[in-house]
């Protein structure tokens, strides 16, 4: 899921790029950085996020636990099969 700078040549991303990498939504991507969970730099109108401060980021997020991902798993499988 998560690219290395060295995977992805960038030592900092754009609002999309960082989307892209990470799965996250633009709105919680947005929302991450007004909370001050995520830090972003501006260069004139470019929000920029570097990927030292993307990796604390996402280091610093909580751990799922086994349930919560098996239950996730679980539902998913049940909307395949309602498909």
């Amino acid at each position: 899921m998560f690219q290395s700078t060295i995977e992805t040549g960038c030592r900092a991303h754009s609002i999309a790029e960082t989307c892209a990498i990470t799965g996250l939504g633009r709105d919680t991507v947005y929302s991450a950085i007004r909370d001050g969970r995520l830090v972003a730099r501006k260069l004139g109108r470019r929000t920029l996020i570097t990927d030292d401060d993307l990796r604390q980021f996402l280091a610093g997020l909580p751990r799922a636990s086994h349930e919560q991902v098996a239950v996730r798993s679980t539902e998913a499988e049940q909307a395949r099969e309602r498909a």
